[in-house]
């Protein structure tokens, strides 16, 4: 079992975030009714899709072992996308979070990840 997951986060939503203790998620979170995360693994791509060209990001990892059973590993929504992906109902504490690093963009336009992301 995975035991850090990964979540992406607009700066600004981060700062809110660390106003109010906890990370309560984008709008696409809200819609879909829980956090979106990916493990070490899937996250370049979950960057890819969701997050091309954001200037902004940062890379949020927290501690699976904290969250408990609020967190699921659940298929993707319309199962398009293969393996388990790990959703989170309700708001990520940030007593869960192991660290938070800046995601910059590259010269070719893609996100630079820190080593030790695949």
């Amino acid at each position: 079992m995975e035991e850090t997951i990964y979540t992406l986060v607009r700066e600004g939503d981060w700062r809110e975030a660390e106003r109010l203790g906890r990370y309560e998620g984008s709008a696409d979170d809200r819609r879909d009714g829980f956090l979106h995360f990916s493990t070490a693994a899937q996250v370049r791509a979950s960057a890819a899709k969701h997050r091309s060209g954001v200037a902004d990001l940062l890379l949020v990892a927290a501690d699976v072992r904290a969250l408990g059973e609020a967190l699921k590993f659940e298929p993707a929504s319309g199962g398009k996308r293969p393996g388990l992906f790990p959703h989170l109902y309700g708001a990520l504490p940030l007593s869960a979070v192991r660290s938070v690093t800046p995601l910059p963009l590259g010269a070719d336009g893609v996100h630079v990840f820190p080593a030790g992301i695949p």
